[in-house]
């Protein structure tokens, strides 16, 4: 973080405990309140699935049932975008590994998409009851002690520089000309007819929600990664607190809306395969803290100008691509199968362990040099 950056932070009024507890609670009820207006079970925000439905949608993934182009990721990047040109703390930058970045990324969205759910989608899994989350819990914060393992060593994907403006609002533009597209001539991209990817609120509904919380989690530096990370380097335990925070609302609201079933069985979009679960998720932490943040951060970062960002953000949905053209992504259970990933999403996941292993020793090395 820039000294630009921290000063901002320190004279924000979203700074304080105070601050990510307003906005750990806005996005757990909104997040319940999504689902309880058409967006599917346990998913009123979920980076890798609304990703890879807008994969589906402009053509790169073709499974008919997750085509859907979300308005609530176009809101949370112009959320962003905009506290940041307000706050002045928009800053674009770049240039730091930037395929490598792809790379890590791409296997960070197979790896959610194994378990079914990035990391903000398993923590609202939890509060809406679901205990397979809390095994990949367990398996998210494993692969995020092994990234920390690797930052103590010195690992780094060497720094960012300066660039001009008009690179950092490339991505919000395209993401946005895109979306007015999809909106004026819906012909050109893919809509499901059944199944999660038909499953969802109005477009103003869901792009006020992605504007919300894209505006509070810039300004609260809100990060499912960072909030583990920053306990176990720092004893700092803010970020963790908007990470339960998220959890009791999300909960509160799904009971208050009828949504809340406590339990391994019959949860929606979910499965109970556990071991790949916990193996899906600690790729998602060990490569997210390799990234610097969650998708839910990335995301967030792109909307303030940040060209690597933006790169990850496109190495997740190319990810979301192959996982899903080529059998890699898990499946939810059903009353005739269990589900689960197939042989093809656990060797992936395998492979993406190796070559995140790789990225950190490699990255380590050469910091030590």
């Amino acid at each position: 973080m820039t000294t630009k950056e921290k000063n901002a932070e320190k004279s924000s009024l979203f700074s304080g405990v105070g601050g990510i507890v307003i906005a750990g609670a806005v996005v757990g009820l909104i997040s319940a309140l999504l689902v309880k207006l058409g967006n599917p079970g346990n998913m009123g925000f979920c980076i890798a699935c609304f990703l890879r439905d807008i994969a589906g949608a402009t053509k790169l993934q073709t499974a008919a049932v997750v085509q859907y182009f979300r308005p609530e990721i176009v809101g949370l990047v112009i959320g962003a975008m905009v506290m940041a040109l307000v706050s002045k703390e928009f800053s674009p930058r770049g240039g730091s590994a930037p395929f490598t970045r792809f790379v890590v990324a791409a296997f960070v969205m197979i790896g959610a998409l194994v378990f079914l759910g990035c990391p903000l989608r398993m923590i609202l899994r939890i509060g809406g009851g679901d205990l397979n989350a809390v095994i990949a819990l367990v398996g998210f914060a494993a692969g995020i002690l092994v990234g920390i393992y690797f930052l103590n060593k010195g690992f780094n994907l060497k720094r960012t520089y300066t660039v001009n403006k008009a690179e950092g609002f490339a991505f919000p533009i395209v993401l946005s000309a895109l979306f007015v597209l999809c909106l004026l001539v819906p012909s050109l991209f893919a809509f499901s007819e059944k199944g999660p990817g038909s499953m969802h609120v109005s477009v103003i509904i869901a792009l006020a929600a992605g504007l919300i919380v894209g505006a509070l989690a810039q300004k609260t530096r809100l990060c499912m990664v960072a909030g583990i990370r920053d306990a176990v380097l720092f004893k700092d335990w803010k970020l963790l607190i908007g990470f339960v925070t998220i959890i009791i609302a999300a909960m509160v609201g799904n009971l208050a809306f009828g949504q809340f079933h406590l339990g391994f069985s019959g949860q929606p979009i979910a499965h109970s395969v556990h071991l790949w679960s916990f193996l899906g998720m600690l790729v998602v932490g060990f490569g997210s803290v390799l990234l610097g943040g969650c998708p839910l951060r990335q995301l967030i970062m792109a909307g303030e100008g940040n060209a690597d960002s933006a790169v990850t953000v496109m190495g997740y949905i190319v990810g979301a691509a192959f996982a899903h053209n080529f059998g890699l992504a898990g499946a939810a259970a059903t009353a005739e199968s269990i589900g689960g990933p197939s042989i093809y999403g656990k060797g992936a996941v395998i492979i993406g362990i190796i070559v995140l292993l790789a990225v950190a020793f490699f990255n380590t090395k050469r910091a030590k040099n």
